[in-house]
């Protein structure tokens, strides 16, 4: 067993969770245990007590409290594995779409979670040293999706990338775009979403609450959140193509925006239920027939400055196959996309919030 120890975040590493950075350290302790010691207080930061999902970046002190030796007791789930197999290498080495010495850049597949958890043992931080690519450290992440979220995710191959890459995405320096399959169609065709969000639901559970902007101030822990959105196309009026860009990274953003206006994410069971129904506040979550019940939501573009040249950089991903297949089944066309999607320099100014909480784009088509 060893004793207290104070360390300090290095001036090469990323700002991450406390966990991750923890894990890192001591990769013998298990999550669980990280999480009980931050709970009793025994992990502080900076001489005060601090969550697992608290942010650390270089300079910042952490506590550590008297640990196991890596060779006392039995060895976790975790710890019993000695990196990706050899079909998750492959299956993570075919999502890349693109790589240099600084980033890689990859279509991450829907179902796939990138941090493990509770029960959660394959995930995109274990299978991570299958894209060292000839160096000997493991790439880090700089962003994250939801497990059931496919599409683009960057990953640093450096500590000086990742610093520089972290830095950009808490700026709003990248541009990101997603596809979602929705019921009903939203309206108006595009606009712009602004309740906020605060965490709810019971212990354990991750569910966001809608919050209208005006009562941002006097509801505990509520964040403003922004989504833009444009109906690229529809198949009738039950279900539509919509195209979103976050203008804020908020928790489930996307999916409890399109909630809120009635138009729930294709499966989405979570925030929009398993019903197929129109109920007057849209369409339930499910399609029923050929449709997936896998979540129809894609990180589809992303551009951004490069961490260390600064040139512009623009990557698309191609849809899931889940998708891929609701888009042929529903008659759309997947490179029917028009240019620009979005107006260029931010929000339009065309825009005048209604009593739900959504600003609607009066020039929009």
């Amino acid at each position: 067993m060893s004793g207290v120890q104070t360390l300090t975040v290095g001036p090469d590493e990323a700002e991450q969770r406390l966990d991750r950075w923890f894990r890192k350290q001591f990769p013998h302790v298990p999550q669980g245990r990280i999480e009980k010691l931050c709970r009793k207080g025994e992990i502080r930061v900076d001489g005060a007590r601090a969550k697992s999902a608290t942010r650390v970046g270089p300079g910042r002190v952490v506590r550590v409290p008297p640990l196991p030796e890596p060779d006392e007791g039995p060895p976790q789930p975790e710890q019993a594995r000695h990196g990706p197999s050899e079909g998750e290498a492959r299956e993570i080495r075919d999502a890349v779409i693109w790589h240099d010495d600084h980033m890689i850049v990859l279509n991450k597949p829907a179902g796939l979670a990138v941090q493990g958890g509770t029960g959660q043992h394959r995930h995109l931080v274990a299978m991570l040293a299958a894209l060292r690519f000839g160096r000997s450290d493991d790439p880090r992440l700089v962003h994250r999706l939801d497990k059931d979220t496919s599409g683009l995710l960057v990953l640093a191959r450096t500590g000086a990338a990742a610093v520089a890459l972290t830095r950009l995405f808490r700026s709003r320096a990248v541009e990101k775009t997603y596809f979602a399959l929705v019921a009903g169609r939203p309206e108006p065709r595009a606009g712009t979403i602004r309740y906020g969000l605060a965490k709810g639901g019971g212990a354990g559970q991750e569910k966001m609450q809608i919050v209208h902007p005006d009562d941002l101030k006097d509801t505990p822990g509520a964040q403003a959140a922004t989504t833009d959105y444009r109906v690229v196309e529809q198949a009738g009026r039950r279900v539509a193509w919509v195209a979103l860009r976050p203008v804020t990274g908020r928790t489930h953003q996307l999916r409890a925006h399109m909630a809120a206006i009635g138009c729930p994410v294709i499966g989405d069971g979570k925030y929009g239920g398993r019903g197929q129904e129109n109920q007057g506040e849209g369409w339930g979550a499910g399609l029923g027939g050929a449709v997936s019940r896998k979540l129809h939501l894609h990180a589809a573009r992303l551009a951004l400055p490069h961490p260390v040249t600064g040139a512009k950089l623009r990557f698309a991903a191609l849809l899931p196959e889940h998708m891929a297949r609701s888009w042929d089944l529903l008659g759309l066309d997947p490179d029917a996309v028009p240019e620009p999607l979005f107006p260029p320099g931010g929000e339009s100014a065309r825009r005048s919030r209604d009593a739900k909480g959504v600003a609607t784009n009066r020039g929009g088509s």
